[in-house]
């Protein structure tokens, strides 16, 4: 058995910490300062991560390599398992055509860019992230913005931006319920806290968005449609959250912020030609006065209703426990490992939901797809090899950055940094969505970044007198920042939108605004451990 160090160099946890750390420094300085193709970068801080484990942390190489082998098929099934089931549904609609009405329909709602991005990248994300999660919002509504028009660079970055609110309650609350079981705290209890930080967010992202489609003008003349969009998707989220389901926070929010920002008058007011001139540096679609039938308006929208339905349907209790019984559970092999505190760790056991993950409900909603939108079975076949193809280098990234996860976190590097912050006393409320940050950011989920760290933050939490709730709680609300600069969220946006090899563009765009938004969230944190906020705590 190994068991892991937390003070394996000098004996010093700060020094520990740095080295520990080198991984995930590697990964982002390669693709932002050297501007390496994500795959790359992803394989060289692997082997980085390897290194450390070995050398530094004294995890027996065979182990090493099997912690690895264990992040890859987790990368393989369920994230990219659902991220091409997605992708796969989508072709499937451009080629019968569909698309193209469904982007008709969104481009009716308002002629204006940045109305479009609120309702596409902040709202229909939102409900995407609800059903699927693991990238497909950010893949999806990406391609639809460049189809009205948006430049690439321009749809990416703010779909990755907008895919930040509703993370902490996608794939029908899994993050959440994640946190739940990893630190033993009721759901209720966590979602109730994730439910009064993360619609703060909800202020404050349209407005962003706004700005980042037509900077100050943009804000200046869309600050209301924003600002009304925001406080229905929050006050909607914060309701369900709270009051009616964890697993149903997001959809509730997508909706209602889509509804208010339809309702309000004016949002549907075509923009004039010079705001769009200065807006779009794309291919601007002139077939919006097209007129469709309304039998293939409602086929186009078929593909959402049905993973809607497929999703809600899994929900009900028995379809649920029968969906359960798929599950593999076996011993990894050749893994044996402790932590800090003796006590086998978690991974030595990998679950296999072969039938219950999110992936294949996306495939049934697909196969139902394509009988609805008349495409046979061998050119679907065709078009999910197509979406596997398009995707090769996107899958490479995933998996030796899940791959990277895995062996940080088996090895005891992410126990190492996690300890590091936890000393931090009484600035440990104002860490402690640094840690889901850094989770995500390595792993590109919020799922991982609590089952990483959440027991972590209930620990240190009582060690120092602060609520176990709300520090797990800021976990998962931090880990939401960290999603838009994860080298996986990076790669799959670039692959969407054709910018194969400039993940380390879109990341300098997107970081300041990471950084920004995870300095407000651990101030809010911060404030609610205290008399300022702590009113907000239930």
């Amino acid at each position: 058995m190994f068991v892991q160090q937390l003070e394996p160099v000098a004996d010093s946890l700060v020094l520990s910490a740095l080295v520990a750390s080198l991984p995930l420094v590697t990964v982002l300085v390669l693709l932002g300062a050297v501007r390496m193709k994500a795959h790359r970068a992803g394989l060289i801080g692997l082997a980085v991560a390897v290194l450390v484990a070995w050398s530094a942390f004294g995890m027996p190489v065979g182990q090493t390599l099997s912690a690895g082998a264990q992040g890859v098929l987790f990368g393989l099934f369920p994230i990219m398992w659902i991220v091409v089931n997605a992708l796969w549904v989508y072709r499937m609609t451009v080629r019968t055509q569909h698309f193209d009405i469904l982007r008709r329909s969104f481009g009716r709602v308002s002629d204006d860019p940045r109305i479009q991005a609120l309702v596409i990248a902040f709202c229909f994300g939102a409900l995407l992230e609800a059903l699927a999660g693991f990238g497909a919002p950010v893949a999806i509504c990406s391609v639809m913005l460049v189809a009205l028009g948006f430049d690439p660079v321009k749809a990416a970055v703010v779909s990755l931006v907008a895919n930040t609110a509703p993370v902490a309650f996608g794939a029908m609350g899994t993050p959440v319920v994640t946190l739940a079981q990893v630190t033993g705290l009721p759901l209720d209890a966590v979602a109730t806290v994730v439910g009064r930080q993360t619609p703060l967010l909800a202020l404050v992202v349209p407005l962003i968005l706004v700005f980042l489609v037509d900077g100050r003008r943009g804000l200046r003349e869309t600050w209301l449609p924003a600002l009304v969009c925001g406080v229905a998707f929050a006050v909607a989220q914060f309701a369900a959250s709270n009051y009616v389901s964890a697993q149903l926070a997001d959809i509730a929010a997508a909706l209602a912020g889509a509804g208010a920002l339809i309702a309000l008058p004016g949002a549907r007011r075509p923009a004039g030609e010079p705001v769009r001139a200065a807006v779009l540096t794309g291919v601007r679609s002139e077939d919006l006065d097209q007129e469709d039938p309304r039998r293939e308006v409602l086929r186009a929208y078929a593909p959402y209703a049905l993973i809607v339905a497929v999703f809600s349907v899994a929900q009900i209790p028995p379809v649920k426990r029968l969906l359960a019984e798929a599950t593999r559970v076996f011993d990894w092999p050749f893994l044996d490992v402790a932590g800090p505190d003796g006590e086998p760790v978690g991974a030595n056991v990998f679950s296999l939901p072969l039938l219950g993950t999110g992936g294949t409900l996306v495939l049934l909603a697909g196969l139902v797809t394509a009988v609805v939108l008349g495409v046979r079975a061998g050119v679907a076949a065709r078009e999910w090899a197509a979406t596997v193809h398009e995707l090769r280098y996107a899958i490479l990234t995933v998996t030796s950055v899940l791959a990277l996860a895995y062996v940080m976190n088996l090895s005891g590097q992410a126990a190492t940094i996690g300890q590091s912050v936890a000393a931090a006393g009484a600035g440990l409320a104002f860490l402690s969505p640094v840690l889901g940050w850094f989770g995500v950011a390595v792993s590109g989920s919020d799922t991982s970044a609590n089952a990483l760290f959440g027991a972590l933050q209930v620990s240190a939490a009582r060690e120092s007198g602060l609520s176990p709730e709300l520090l797990a709680a800021a976990n998962s609300s931090g880990g939401v920042l960290g999603k838009m600069i994860s080298p996986q969220n990076l790669t799959i946006a670039c692959a969407a939108v054709g910018l194969a090899g400039r993940e380390g563009d879109l990341l300098r765009k997107v970081l300041p605004w990471s950084l920004g938004l995870l300095l407000v969230m651990c101030l809010v944190v911060m404030a609610q451990s205290t008399a300022v906020l702590g009113w907000m705590l239930p």
